[in-house]
């Protein structure tokens, strides 16, 4: 999504914007000839592993596999990368100029120069200062760089980029924000990261609790059927359109080798996971892989949503779609979200649920103020917490200091935890994972993808792992004394509590900034 805090520079430097930017434009978009997922595979390695990994009774259902641990999601990929003959389908909203980010297109430029048909769909507000890396891997046979809903500025920083393309405000507002990679139209990995170092727990300041998940079979026909919808979509343009053309293709081919040369080709992987599972190119390598089999199903807003949608494409959003799946539960839902602003819309839902003073059949995890990269957006969600405690919402906050102490999701070092898990599980069955997060902006804004898992078994994997974490790595809130004001309780290793009575790794810098900007932002616009 683009960030709460940049929408808000949006807004204080478009007047001025305006009047310098000697309105930059986009150059015409060329006619693309449409290409779609390739459907015959079987002949392909990454297919026969699939065969021979279903069992007799599971045809029809999808494989799953959860990669909570950022190292196995990130090898996940390279592995997928590296074993893929014929196709790699790749789309997200952030690729980093940093060693992850250079690692992953490396490899996108191995598997092509193998003869592998590589499309890559790249949003383009953080491209800044990617043109001459994109336009390198773009020069490469079998490979085609596209990038989503492009800026008119192309010179220049992210905030000059910005600066200079705020006379089309609108299109540098809404942008994509799903994740999606799929190989051979076999396997795909679809969830909550991008590809920047923070995801992969490679970061000194901040690391990302996140998850995504591995998955195999009809699903994934499914997911490329939504790839080839943004693929083939008018919102997209060839980043050679867009970019200063190299002196020849050589000399861009050069070029991006330089940029990524050096960087590492893989992370340090445990031998099992925090789940009990091998490293996935250890299965691969012995031809069969261990997956979860169930029905699922995947869907993703159409990338039209940029430009506004019809009535009837309103019900059919991710966020819809997800609010409509929380309305059918019965027992319980557990929500992970990172960004949190329930709305009115969001309370009457809570309250119609039936939640109950003592034992609340929602619980709620998100991030504590510390934890936040998105001071605003936490603001307005606090608004909304003691209505929430009153209603009988149970609501845990992570912790940027406590959640690394597990160590169960990797190796933090000294870095910073923070939330980026988009995740629930309703009545101890069914999962949904995607790039959604649950406020307006991801409701309106933003497209975004979600995939949805009937599967008891991973829905009691991810009911574990939350409360593992969230005993000693997240605060749990509860009202105070007087019904009107919040306590934060801190759970030690040994058991032991501490309360505190006002808002933990609060700063006065914090408050004067949510101060300062509050009052000119609304819950529309984070």
């Amino acid at each position: 999504m683009i960030r709460r805090s940049t929408a808000t520079a949006c807004r204080w430097l478009l007047l001025f914007a305006v009047a310098l930017t000697g309105c930059a434009t986009l150059p015409e978009r060329p006619p693309l000839p449409p290409t779609y997922a390739l459907g015959e595979v079987a002949d392909c390695p990454l297919a026969h592993i699939l065969d021979m990994s279903v069992p007799a009774d599971k045809a029809g259902l999808s494989g799953l596999r959860l990669l909570p641990e950022g190292q196995t999601s990130f090898n996940v990929r390279i592995a997928l990368a590296r074993r893929a003959t014929r196709s790699l389908d790749v789309q997200y909203y952030y690729i980093a100029q940093d060693p992850i980010g250079f690692a992953f297109l490396r490899e996108l430029r191995d598997a092509a120069l193998r003869g592998v048909r590589v499309r890559l769909i790249v949003d383009d507000l953080y491209a800044a200062g990617e043109d001459e890396l994109l336009v390198g891997l773009a020069a490469y046979p079998n490979v085609e760089v596209r990038m989503f809903n492009p800026l008119p500025s192309r010179d220049g920083s992210f905030k000059t980029r910005l600066v200079f393309s705020l006379h089309e405000f609108g299109r540098v507002n809404h942008r994509m924000h799903n994740k999606l990679f799929i190989a051979d139209n076999s396997f795909a990995v679809s969830g909550g990261r991008n590809i920047a170092n923070e995801y992969f727990m490679r970061s000194e300041d901040a690391n990302f609790v996140d998850i995504d998940v591995l998955s195999a079979g009809p699903v994934v026909r499914q997911l490329s059927s939504l790839f080839d919808s943004y693929w083939n979509s008018e919102q997209v343009f060839p980043i050679g359109r867009l970019a200063v053309p190299p002196a020849s293709v050589e000399a861009a081919q050069r070029r991006f080798d330089e940029i990524v040369r050096g960087t590492p080709p893989d992370l340090d992987e445990r031998p099992k996971d925090v789940l009990g599972a091998t490293p996935i190119a250890t299965q691969l390598d012995a031809g069969r892989i261990e997956l979860t089999w169930a029905a699922a199903r995947a869907f993703a807003d159409t990338p039209r949503k940029v430009a506004g949608l019809k009535d009837v494409e309103k019900t059919q959003t991710v966020t819809e779609q997800t609010l409509a799946l929380f309305a059918t539960a019965q027992e319980n839902i557990a929500i992970a979200s990172p960004y949190f602003i329930p709305g009115k819309r969001g309370i009457e839902m809570m309250r119609g649920a039936g939640a109950t003073q003592e034992n609340g059949r929602i619980t709620l995890v998100t991030n504590s103020l510390g934890a936040t990269d998105e001071p605003l957006v936490h603001a307005s969600y606090s608004r909304y917490r003691v209505e929430m405690l009153k209603i009988g919402v149970r609501i845990f906050e992570v912790s940027p200091t406590l959640a690394p102490r597990s160590g169960k999701l990797g190796n933090f070092g000294h870095s910073l935890g923070r939330l980026h898990a988009k995740i629930a599980t309703i009545d101890h069955r069914t999962v949904f994972i995607g790039s959604m997060n649950l406020d307006a902006r991801s409701a309106h804004v933003n497209t975004e993808i979600g995939m949805v898992m009937e599967s008891p078994e991973i829905a009691a994997t991810i009911v574990k792992l939350a409360r593992e974490d969230l005993s000693t790595g997240a605060y749990r809130l509860r009202l105070a004394g007087d019904g009107e004001s919040i306590e934060w309780v801190e759970t030690e290793p040994d058991g032991s509590t501490i309360v505190h009575t006002s808002e933990p790794d609060d700063s006065f810098w914090m408050s004067f900034k949510r101060w300062l900007l509050s009052p000119f932002i609304s819950d529309e616009l984070l």
